[in-house]
């Protein structure tokens, strides 16, 4: 018997994985990739700059600072992508509910699956299951694909 692997999405689909730079998001665009190319997918890659208005106004040198940073991080992660033969779009934003944007985003997108870490690398409010994972799956309009950090 062959090992043939079966694309669990719709062939040709779109993947939309987010990613923070964290470990976990590392694996997640692994794992992406690994998809995306069983299935012939596109891949959406998004990352949120994490910011509220009153931070905005006190340090807007650092919002700066931060969405540059985000974006030189999702251009790494297109080169990823790309080189392993993949098509693959950036999405940035910027706001105070990160789980709302990939949300949205899928919706927009018709996104066949989200995939993402099982944790960002941000803040005690994450220890467990990363609030923004648990958001996302409570809300997506799509199958959502967590994945742990690799070992």
């Amino acid at each position: 018997m062959s090992d043939v692997i079966i694309c669990p999405i719709k062939e040709h689909g779109k993947i939309l994985v987010a990613t923070d730079g964290s470990d976990f998001s590392k694996a997640a665009v692994c794992q992406a990739i690994s998809l995306a190319k069983i299935c012939s997918s596109k891949i959406y890659a998004i990352a949120i700059v994490e910011v509220n208005s009153e931070f905005e106004s006190l340090a807007p040198d650092l919002v700066e600072k931060m969405e540059k940073e985000t974006k030189e991080h999702l251009e790494s992660v297109k080169a990823q992508i790309t080189s392993e033969g993949l098509e693959c779009e950036t999405i940035v934003h910027q706001g105070e509910e990160p789980y709302e944007f990939i949300v949205s985003e899928a919706e927009k997108l018709k996104a066949d699956i989200i995939v993402m870490g099982s944790h960002g690398r941000t803040g005690l409010k994450r220890l467990l299951m990363g609030s923004v994972t648990s958001r996302v799956i409570g809300h997506a309009p799509c199958s959502v694909l967590v994945v742990k950090e690799k070992k």
